[in-house]
């Protein structure tokens, strides 16, 4: 039985820490791995991320490309083959998606109907868009589909 206090990293697990700067038979003494002088070279040094020492810095030097479109509509999409798993005649919404644990509450907002996978039984789908191959598979099943927000 082991004790609380002989708990420790498994053997080979942990390096012992390298000591610079304590003499010339060590191998790292002198400047003590920092080079020769500089700013790098003194105590305190930490430099900013992306500084590159007054150079013009990567992410300036290369050309802004493409944007995001704030008006676009983003889907969640749920692929027709993850609800083979369910009992047949099973309702299907965004929010039975969210409860099942298929998508996440904070995605849950427009939901994507997909044709990948295989669907052997009749469910009754109801989401904000399909595709066609879902929408195939889904009838081909014996199920129906019914697009939430269509004109109708």
């Amino acid at each position: 039985m082991s004790r609380l206090h002989e708990i420790g990293p498994a053997p080979g697990a942990t390096r012992s820490r390298k000591r610079v700067g304590r003499g010339p038979g060590s191998g790292l003494g002198k400047t003590a791995a920092r080079g020769h002088k500089g700013q790098q070279s003194r105590s305190g040094y930490s430099h900013r991320y992306g500084h590159e020492g007054g150079q013009m810095p990567l992410v300036r030097r290369i050309p802004k490309r493409g944007f995001t479109n704030i008006f676009a509509e983003r889907y969640v999409e749920v692929n027709v083959g993850r609800l083979a798993k369910l009992a047949p005649g099973t309702e299907i919404n965004p929010e039975t998606l969210v409860t099942m644990g298929m998508i996440s509450r904070t995605e849950s907002a427009r939901v994507k109907l997909l044709g990948k996978g295989e669907l052997g039984i009749a469910l009754k789908v109801r989401v904000h868009a399909a595709s066609a191959g879902a929408k195939s598979r889904i009838e081909a099943a014996g199920g129906s589909l019914e697009i939430i927000g269509a004109e109708a």
